[in-house]
């Protein structure tokens, strides 16, 4: 069993203050990919380069307390790839590929980190380019190993996903054109969504994402945002799935899965 999670930290200064390091050395991940680092590589230096005896490898942003992602692995990769499109994304720190190949086998994991659009049109045409580059790079990386994409991807796929999907279907995060993009990438693109693999029918058990206003996370009034994206034959090893709500890291819930290795 390769138990791998994914959690946006909203800071890791943050999350590692709020017990993660000790969360993590109980429930013991293989990887841990995390998205929303907000620190750069001098704020890591010394203090986060390793996680309960997890190795990071971090995508840090241009932008001081912006975006960024790592991954946490107890086993040494074979390559890390830094970033994906060679353009206006990979400034915003937000794509980190850990590939374990061997002589018979290439395959990978993906901290990856999803624009999000709700601070106003500017940032959701912004999230359209970065889906329009996703996509096709999905699909090249696909033809060529397997891979598991862990992250927030910002998206509520279906009705299902979120608590009050009639009054945001004009919102960021649950618009026709990104559910769409979803459904094009879990269709004909191939990828396997793997949390509905396991859990088809889950409702308010699947959010991973509540809201800080009002009483969203008391009321569970939430958010499916959080994915494991996998191909096929990395799909169909996924045997368990857990989004741990025991303690508040962030705003965000890990959920971890667990896949034949």
């Amino acid at each position: 069993m390769f138990k791998l999670t994914s959690l946006n930290l909203n800071g890791i200064r943050s999350a590692t203050s709020k017990g993660l390091e000790a969360w993590l050395a109980k429930a013991q991940p293989d990887c841990i990919c995390v998205q929303e680092v907000k620190a750069q590589a001098a704020d890591v230096a010394g203090k986060f380069e390793t996680l309960a005896g997890l190795t990071g490898h971090f995508h840090f942003a241009d932008k001081k307390g912006y975006s960024g992602v790592a991954a946490y692995t107890r086993l040494e990769p074979s390559d890390v790839i830094i970033g994906f499109d060679g353009g206006e994304f990979d400034g915003e720190g937000r794509y980190v590929e850990l590939r374990f190949d061997t002589a018979t086998r290439k395959h990978s994991i993906i901290s990856a980190y999803f624009p999000s659009g709700s601070s106003g049109e500017e940032r959701q045409q912004a999230k359209f380019r970065f889906l329009d580059a996703m996509y096709p790079h999905l699909q090249r990386l696909k033809a060529q190993r397997d891979f598991i994409l862990c992250g927030d991807i910002n998206i509520a796929h279906r009705e299902a996903d979120l608590k009050n999907w009639r009054s945001n279907q004009k919102n960021s995060g649950f618009t026709p054109e990104e559910r769409a993009w979803m459904t094009k990438l879990t269709g004909e693109g191939g990828i396997v969504d793997v949390y509905r693999q396991l859990e088809p029918d889950a409702t308010d058990a699947c959010y991973t994402w509540w809201s800080n206003r009002g009483q969203a996370y008391a009321n569970n009034v939430g958010w499916r945002l959080d994915y494991h994206l996998a191909t096929p034959a990395m799909a169909a090893g996924a045997q368990s799935v857990d989004i741990y709500k025991g303690a508040k890291f962030s705003d965000h819930a890990p959920i971890t899965i667990g896949y034949a290795w």
